[in-house]
């Protein structure tokens, strides 16, 4: 059973989604919180897998919340889903960068939204449709210069090509075509680029990889 909870002010919204949770029969609701300090206490009790978090709560917001569970955590943290309801939220950028594996607009379908939380359960990224040429959009400009190599001068050549490769968005199986190794070797090659680099995700590479102007 993946153990689901959510952190929103609207109580209404929280009920609807534990509705959606408890129709399936892998996902297990675990509790609403309505604050940013209640989620992190729901987290330390219950330990659920994956966190649905609203950005924009009282006390605390989704951003400081994110980031207070997953250090609080160690290695048995949740993956954290944002919530938004604007998809060029600047404060979603904060969030990727804070460890959000991902995030979602809340007028996602139910089944978006089912499927994400199953994503992120298997350690991947998601986004809302549509959403990442918003981000992009949103990162590309703010950053003007030369890009910034020395973020990634601890990796080696092979590393770089790959750490380019996944910072366009291409999958394991369009990097492997592209740089002539196996899918296997990539997975190994993205591991260790995120491991130096102290990121998350990939979501965090890409955002590293804008803000840094090291792709275009």
């Amino acid at each position: 059973m993946i153990r689901i909870a959510i952190a929103d002010d609207q109580v209404l919204f929280c009920s609807g989604i534990q509705m959606l949770i408890e129709s399936q029969d892998d996902l297990e609701f675990v509790g609403s919180a309505y604050d940013g300090e209640a989620i992190r206490e729901l987290a330390a009790t219950e330990h659920p897998d994956v966190i649905l978090m609203d950005i924009r709560m009282p006390k605390a917001d989704g951003i400081t919340a994110t980031a207070q569970i997953l250090r609080d955590s160690g290695p048995a943290a949740p993956r954290v889903i944002v919530l938004t309801t604007h998809q060029r939220d600047t404060a979603v950028l904060q969030a990727i960068a804070a460890g959000a594996s991902g995030f979602l607009m809340k007028d996602s379908t139910p089944e978006f939204l089912l499927a994400s939380i199953r994503t992120v359960y298997d350690g991947k990224s998601v986004i809302s449709p549509h959403g990442s040429l918003a981000l992009l959009h949103d990162l590309s400009p703010r950053r003007q210069g030369p890009a910034n190599e020395a973020v990634i001068a601890g990796l080696t050549v092979r590393q770089k090509e790959v750490f380019h490769l996944a910072a366009r968005g291409l999958s394991n199986a369009e990097i492997a075509a592209s740089a002539f190794i196996s899918e296997t070797t990539v997975k190994s090659h993205v591991s260790s680029v995120l491991a130096k680099l102290g990121l998350a995700s990939r979501l965090q590479l890409v955002a590293l990889a804008y803000e840094n102007r090291l792709v275009v």
